[in-house]
């Protein structure tokens, strides 16, 4: 993959949702609490790894029942002075494998109360993890510092980056070198749904006379539509209709059947690919011909007791182990992001927001639309940025150091889809360049 120009460290503080009641920071200080093991091996490689890979856990929350777990890699470049980011992928419930290799999540709570959680507590506790895990690791203190994350992290990361910042300005240690944050296809006003229908029909996915129909009848409502409202109604059928054979995640890709919906898909992979042969298995046919096949096969290897070892995994934490964590108690609390972002940029914080182009979970569209509502002025008009020498996307600049990218031919999660170009566009910005 090359040289990294940063250090990566992910918990899944997003991806499970098992953390405590919000945690109220009194102190000025933070005590350590953690578990750190390097990683030499893991199954499926061979040979040894040829990065410096740590895993561990960090204790938060009220008498620490969350234990949350991470994985750090260290720069390759310039470990001294390379940008610290800290990822967290969406949900909620979702392990983090597509921000490392396709989402690993070890992360388990102690009791029953520490499993209950919210959109606030994940910002009050991914404030502390930070924190905590800086103190362990004191040699990076003075690194500048970065938050990712996508997806359903629009909400509530840029409440975390807030916390971050205000404990700070109190004065909490140690002290957070926080520059700044990256969104990618983030959920922010919760209404991004409703981008879904002028998408499709901008996409040709459906004809001009519906999508005037759905304007006029619907009024541009389209999520959770009254029953009553037969007009609406049928129209969305149609429209839902026309686009069931869709893969909305990315329109590009081919719809596939769902493992969890589709048993006697898992039953026939089960038996193509038999557990003990499993990492033996040359699998890039598998996951070619199908890209939600990848859950299956991260379902494989997290549930391995050999990878399990060698990530350090606490025995007896966890049990079977899946890509989503879909816990019916997690509070939505965080109607929309939209305010915290517009108090990182008072504070001047750098932001990097990028869309993949072919989303219909959460279009563009909703993106550039609530970006506009901050009101800041155009410093670098929309313009091409390219990759390899190609047309990767188009972005644009606003005066609160805000940067919109898209990423061409991309969908949901745009690195899995565009890896180079994601790599280059990250690149560039971390580095304070222009895309």
């Amino acid at each position: 993959m090359g040289k990294l120009n940063l250090r990566f460290i992910s918990s899944d503080l997003v991806h499970y949702g098992l953390l405590l009641s919000l945690l109220l920071l009194s102190h000025y200080s933070f005590q350590p609490a953690s578990s750190a093991s390097r990683v030499k091996f893991l199954p499926g490689f061979e040979g040894p790894l040829p990065f410096v890979l740590e895993t561990g856990y960090v204790g938060v929350g009220e008498s620490e029942d969350v234990q949350t777990f991470y994985y750090f890699i260290q720069s390759d470049n310039n470990p001294k002075e390379d940008p610290l980011l800290l990822w967290l992928s969406g949900g909620p419930g979702c392990s983090s494998l597509s921000g490392f290799f396709l989402e690993i999540g070890f992360t388990y709570a102690r009791t029953e109360l520490a499993a209950q959680s919210s959109d606030t507590v994940l910002a009050s506790q991914g404030h502390q993890f930070l924190r905590k895990w800086l103190i362990d690791h004191p040699n990076f203190l003075s690194n500048e510092v970065y938050i990712g994350g996508d997806s359903y992290s629009g909400i509530p990361l840029p409440a975390i980056v807030q916390e971050i910042a205000q404990g700070n300005e109190k004065g909490f240690q140690p002290r957070i070198n926080l520059q700044g944050y990256i969104l990618g296809n983030p959920f922010t006003t919760r209404r991004e749904p409703n981008y879904a229908i002028p998408f499709a029909h901008g996409m040709a996915l459906i004809s001009d006379e519906l999508y005037e129909s759905l304007q006029k009848n619907c009024k541009g409502n389209y999520i959770n539509v009254d029953p009553e409202n037969i007009l609406c109604y049928r129209d969305m059928e149609s429209f839902n209709k026309l686009v069931s054979g869709i893969f909305e995640y990315n329109i590009l890709e081919p719809w596939c059947e769902k493992d969890e919906n589709q048993p006697p898909l898992r039953r026939s992979l089960i038996e193509k690919f038999p557990r003990k042969n499993f990492l033996k298995t040359d699998l890039k046919l598998l996951v070619v011909t199908c890209p939600t096949y990848t859950d299956f096969l991260s379902d494989y290897w997290t549930n391995d007791d050999n990878v399990r070892t060698a990530l350090h995994i606490h025995k007896g934490s966890i049990g079977t182990w899946i890509k989503c964590h879909r816990d019916r108690r997690f509070k939505y609390d965080i109607s929309s992001s939209v305010e915290y972002h517009a108090n990182l940029s008072r504070k001047g914080y750098r932001s990097l927001i990028y869309s993949g182009d072919h989303d219909m979970v959460f279009p563009f569209l909703g993106t550039q639309e609530w970006m506009r509502s901050l009101n800041y002025s155009i410093v670098d008009d929309w313009r091409p940025w390219n990759s390899n020498g190609q047309v990767a996307g188009y972005t644009r600049t606003y005066s609160n150091q805000m940067t919109f990218a898209t990423v061409k031919g991309a969908g949901h999660i745009a690195p899995t889809h565009k890896p180079k170009e994601c790599f280059d566009m990250f690149s560039r910005w971390i580095s304070k360049k222009a895309l």
